[in-house]
This record gives structure tokens, C-alpha cells and sequence, in this order.
């Protein structure tokens, strides 16, 4: 198991793919590990270094005790960026990964040669939202926020299916107090103007059926950035690479292949 010591944390990361292949790194949602990615990894090219990671508070790496900053969760990536001597990245943020990569973005441009942007916004709902459901994890652990959390997810199609139940545990088996922090987090993050500087290409992605980040949310976001693309994923929810893995990486391959990333 791949432990990265950066600054006296410790942060659980793995690599797949050929070492000397461009450098794909996908940073995931708020509530998940690393393992969010299993459904998109068998559709994405061979050729890819990928890196995934569980963030701060979540999966195998520390959960310290909060409130945890937007800056912060930004400079563990960029510290494992350069404990792993990586640059010229193209960067995947889901969610709260998109508001990191929105950030890193703006603070580290050697190590972004590209980003998508997916299911994520320069500010993801308000500071008194994420205030009452941190109050309610905090007091009540996250089983009183799974079901609410899961249907702004998922469809109700994919609800029913026994996959599903993967994704609900992945949720609830989060250490709350990481899952408080990172909230915390998001609670105080507002990247509109940031954001609105960037020069790289960008990608964003939405999902109609999106009740976390509405696709049109997602596409505001995007079109801060001056030539920016936007992809909209159909009957799927916040996590579109879960439902509809084959056209979540079709929209992929085929902005990798425009930024010269795959041939």
C-alpha cells in the first residue's frame, strides 16, 4: 500500500499504467476513496500513468481533527504532486476534487497542463447548508446523511441495482470527522474569480440528472474559462462515470486526443 508522507501526514495514493505514459490524476468526491474510480479505469487508455489518492480525512490516508481548509486540501495535492516528481499533468477533479483542481490549478500551473472540471463548481451550494449537515454528521454520524446524499447521487434506476450498495457503504464507512472537515471546506470556497483567470484547457462535464451540482451549475463554472468545452452525460446523477462509464470516457478520450495527450 503506497503511503506518502508529506509534512507529517500521510496520504494513501496508487499508480497504474506505464511509467513513462502522460500523467492522468483523478481527485475524488467528498465521501469516497479512491476506489471511486473503479468503473472508469477498465474504459480509459493503457497508455495513461494514472494516480489516484484518498484525500485528507478519507479512505487509508489521516483523518487529523478538523476543520480542514480548501488551501490545505490544494497543498497535499500539490505535495504529493511533487513527492512523485510529476508535472504537466492532466487533472480530473469530481466534486469537491474539481474545487482542488480549480485551486491547484490557479496556485501551480507547471503541474496542469490540462483539466476537467466534473460535477463540481467555483462554489458548490452555501456555508449554511454545509453548516447543518456538518452539525447533523457530527452529532448523528454520516448514516443521517446517506440516504438524502445518495439519492442526489444516483438515479433511481441505479438505486435499485445491487451495485449500488458499494457506493453507500464507500459513504458511510468515511471517517466522519474527515467527512466534517472537508464539508467544512467547501463551506468556505468561492473560486469565481480564481477560476475566471485560468488560460489552460479546460473540460467541464455535467449529468442531467445531477442533484448535487446541476448541470447548470457545472456549466457556469466552465464557461468562466475563455474556450472552455462542455459535456452533458445523460441519465446519470453525480457520479456519471459510475452509471454511464462508456460515454463518460468517450467524452474523455476524445478531449485527451484534441490536447495531444493520446494520439
Amino acid at each position: 500500500m503506497p503511503i506518502a508522507e508529506l509534512d507529517g501526514f500521510h496520504m494513501h495514493y496508487r499508480l497504474s499504467g506505464p511509467p513513462d505514459g502522460p500523467v492522468l490524476v483523478l481527485s475524488n468526491a467528498l465521501g469516497t476513496n479512491l476506489r471511486m474510480w473503479d468503473p472508469l479505469l477498465p474504459h480509459l487508455s493503457r497508455d495513461l500513468r494514472i494516480l489516484r489518492y484518498d484525500r485528507r480525512g478519507h479512505g487509508a490516508s489521516d483523518a487529523p481533527p478538523g476543520p480542514y481548509r480548501m488551501g490545505q486540501l490544494v497543498r497535499d495535492t500539490e505535495a504529493l504532486l511533487d513527492h512523485l516528481q510529476f508535472r504537466g499533468c492532466v487533472f480530473l477533479g469530481l466534486s469537491l476534487g474539481g474545487m482542488v483542481a480549480q485551486g491547484l490549478a490557479v496556485k501551480r500551473p507547471d503541474l496542469i497542463r490540462a483539466l476537467v472540471l466534473s460535477n463540481t463548481a467555483a462554489r458548490i451550494a452555501t456555508a449554511e447548508i454545509w453548516a447543518a449537515r456538518a452539525a447533523r454528521a457530527q452529532t448523528q454520524g454520516l448514516g443521517a446523511l446517506v440516504d438524502a446524499t445518495m439519492e442526489r447521487w444516483f438515479t433511481a434506476a441505479f438505486r435499485a441495482t445491487p451495485e449500488f450498495h458499494f457506493w453507500r457503504n464507500m459513504f458511510l464507512t468515511t471517517p466522519a470527522q474527515g467527512w466534517v472537515g472537508c464539508a467544512q471546506a467547501i463551506a468556505g470556497t468561492d473560486f469565481y474569480t480564481s477560476t475566471a483567470g485560468l488560460t489552460l484547457p479546460v473540460l467541464g462535464i455535467g449529468a442531467d440528472r445531477d442533484g448535487s451540482t446541476p448541470p447548470d451549475l457545472v456549466r457556469e463554472t466552465t464557461e468562466l474559462v475563455p474556450g472552455a468545452q462542455f459535456a452533458l452525460i445523460r441519465r446519470a446523477g453525480h457520479l456519471p462515470h459510475v452509471e454511464q462509464p462508456q460515454d463518460y470516457a468517450r467524452i474523455l478520450r476524445e478531449f485527451f486526443c484534441e490536447q495531444k495527450v493520446l494520439q
